[in-house]
């Protein structure tokens, strides 16, 4: 459905995208997931038409709606676009904004499409309402069954949910997924949140510099990140110093990780042989509070999210570590607990250079380190 062939975009001298690449099949989601002026807006508005392209192609179910010299213009590209403010007119009502884009119908089918979709929606009776009698979830969703009027065949939304409050805005990002499933329409999303680029998307494009550093589904981005710049981007986590044993093992402060270690390992090292010096990913969750273990740190931070802490812990070399312990588990800070170590995959990078290492092989938990 939606093709983007390696395009690039400039203001003036300045490159704001370099090269940029990503597909998506027919009712897929796609997000692209970055830091505020990453360059994913302006790719939002080279995908609707506003802005051209200086090389490259983008593609619309075969056919080919920007390249250099060529922009199809929005209206004549099927995309329907939700924008961060909504952008809903004060003076129309709920009914006549979601109809706003339906001029070609009659009134009575345009009455029909609407409420139609303020059904799908979940505003249905509201059509006589204004804007400013709504709430900021119910302006977000006369936005959306706005853009879906007119059957586009591609949705673009541009930070749907920023000027929400985070409860409705998780609440609102479930249920525009299940929007845009039900209508099978193909989505492009981009947003600086990871918890709603998670909840809401097949696939996350990891977007700096005007580059896509990694296309993947959300669990790869997580557990398996291609580059250490991924890897510090996505989630939470902390890297300890590793050294390899052999081919299949890795030890760490906290213990020896078993899993496959490839061929090349760090700059100038041929083969994975012994002492090779590599960083190890550990998420919070690969750090369990245990006590009965005879591992210890010591609670230097801790932050309350209800059902869990996350603590930040100083293991004995002064490395850190993050846990994530059920909240009924409430220690001081400078008390030591018992930590054990729970690594289902390494995840590692050579010290020297970005080179990633990963393994799908359960390692050895919490196995001490040799003498």
């Amino acid at each position: 459905m939606l093709e983007v062939r390696n395009i690039r975009h400039a203001f003036g001298s300045t490159e704001i995208l370099q090269g940029l690449s990503f597909s998506l099949e027919k009712g897929r989601i796609g997000c692209l997931l970055g830091a505020s002026g990453c360059g994913k807006t302006t790719l939002l508005r080279c995908l609707a038409g506003f802005e051209p392209v200086t090389s490259g192609e983008i593609v619309f179910s075969g056919h080919v709606v920007s390249r250099p010299g060529k922009t199809i213009p929005p209206e004549a590209r099927r995309v329907g676009m939700v924008f961060q403010d909504f952008a809903l007119f004060s003076h129309l009502d709920v009914l006549r904004n979601t109809a706003f884009g339906l001029r070609d119908l009659s009134r009575r089918d345009r009455t029909s499409r609407a409420e139609e979709l303020l059904a799908i929606v979940g505003l249905a009776g509201l059509g006589a309402k204004f804007p400013h009698e709504l709430s900021g979830g119910q302006q977000q969703r006369v936005a959306l069954a706005r853009a879906l009027a007119t059957a586009p065949d591609v949705l673009l939304l541009d930070e749907p949910f920023s000027n929400l409050d985070v409860e409705l805005r998780e609440r609102l990002g479930q249920e525009l997924r299940e929007i845009i499933k039900r209508v099978n329409i193909t989505a492009v999303l981009v947003t600086h949140d990871q918890h709603e680029a998670f909840a809401i998307a097949d696939e996350i494009g990891i977007i700096a510099d005007g580059r896509i550093h990694q296309w993947d589904t959300a669990y790869n981005l997580y557990h398996r990140p291609s580059t250490r710049f991924i890897a510090d981007f996505v989630g939470q986590g902390a890297f300890l110093p590793g050294r390899v044993l052999d081919s299949k093992e890795v030890s760490i402060e906290l213990g020896v990780l078993q899993g496959e270690i490839p061929a090349v390992c760090e700059s100038g090292c041929a083969r994975c042989n012994k002492g090779c010096h590599v960083d190890v990913l550990l998420r919070p969750d690969d750090v369990i509070h245990d006590d009965a273990s005879p591992m210890q740190a010591e609670v230097v931070q801790k932050a309350f999210r209800g059902a869990e802490f996350l603590y930040t812990l100083r293991l004995g070399s002064g490395n850190k570590v993050l846990a994530l312990v059920p909240s009924h588990h409430n220690h001081a800070i400078g008390e030591h607990i018992g930590i054990r170590l729970a690594v289902d995959h390494i995840v590692a990078f050579a010290a020297a250079g970005p080179a990633p290492i990963h393994s799908e092989i359960p390692a050895r938990r919490g196995s001490p380190l040799p003498s």
